[in-house]
């Protein structure tokens, strides 16, 4: 039976080519669609996660201290709950910095008084939000001979309305294309499968039962599943390359997600092309008349 079964589904390539074509035409456009969202969701997380981390740095500036009071404010700081990462900069290494950013314009502004010892704290992700940097600035503030806590407050809240809003809006689309595909890829399975209604009446004429019927037409959209799912990967890493020679900034899935994203993409090709034949060959099945 499943020799028969793959064998016929294979031979539906020949016998309706045109309506198979259509078929995994439809699939593809559906599955770059997807694809594509899903890319530019993966490159949305990563300027997220890269303002996360500009948001969730905290710095310390030291009152004038020992060498010695400063290297335990260091210890104290790195070994405090939320930070990941701790850096202690010197007055003379502020003084570097300073001079780095402004260039030959530095000596005019320069006044070593107003650059003091600090310690500049990354924040682990899970703290980069305004409830834990404020509960950490307030701790940091009340330590002897901390002069001042500062860390972007205003770029925080903006970051964050505008990630509530940007996850708000991707998911709306996110389910606006994906409704479509389906209907897309449900609608011209269904054409297909109707070009076929003269061959799927004269097998329930000869007495095929439904499941017998239905099999072949499921293998085929498995089938087309598949290859759309390699055209489709072929498009969008034509279409990544574009926009990688045009936007220099854009990084590429590391091989180990893209091969995640084509497996999930090809898995969800055959599970598109399976449940897209099986509704249409089911609703087909109910309408045919035999008289």
């Amino acid at each position: 039976m499943l020799p028969y079964t793959i064998k016929e589904g294979l031979s539906g390539f020949k016998r309706a080519s045109f309506s198979s074509v259509a078929a995994t035409s439809a699939m593809t456009v559906a599955l770059v669609l997807v694809g594509l969202f899903a890319v530019v969701i993966w490159q949305a997380r990563g300027v997220s996660e890269w303002l996360k981390q500009r948001v969730g740095e905290v710095e310390l500036f030291l009152d004038d201290v020992h060498v010695d009071v400063a290297e335990a404010l260091y210890e104290r700081a790195r070994a405090t709950a939320g930070v990941a990462q701790a850096e202690f900069i010197s007055k003379e290494r502020a003084q570097q910095i300073f001079r780095q950013e402004f260039g030959e314009e530095a000596e005019v502004f320069f006044d070593g008084a107003f650059l003091p010892a600090s310690i500049r704290v990354r924040v682990e992700p899970d703290y980069i939000n305004t409830d834990s940097l404020n509960a950490l600035v307030a701790e940091f503030s009340s330590w002897n001979r901390v002069d001042e806590v500062v860390y972007n407050r205003p770029l925080l809240a903006k970051v964050q309305d505008n990630l509530r809003l940007l996850s708000i809006i991707g998911v709306s689309i996110g389910l606006l294309v994906l409704l479509a595909s389906i209907f897309l890829v449900a609608n011209t399975i269904r054409l297909a499968i109707y070009a076929r209604r003269l061959m799927i009446r004269t097998m329930k004429l000869v007495g095929a039962t439904d499941g017998f019927i239905r099999k072949p037409f499921i293998v085929e959209g498995i089938l087309q599943g598949m290859i759309s799912a390699v055209l489709a990967l072929f498009i969008l890493w034509v279409m990544e390359q574009v926009a990688l020679a045009l936007v220099p900034q854009l990084s590429g899935l590391p091989w180990s997600e893209a091969l995640l994203f084509a497996a999930g993409l090809l898995v969800a090709g055959m599970i598109l092309g399976w449940i897209g034949s099986e509704s249409a060959v089911r609703r087909f099945l109910r309408q045919v008349s035999l008289h």
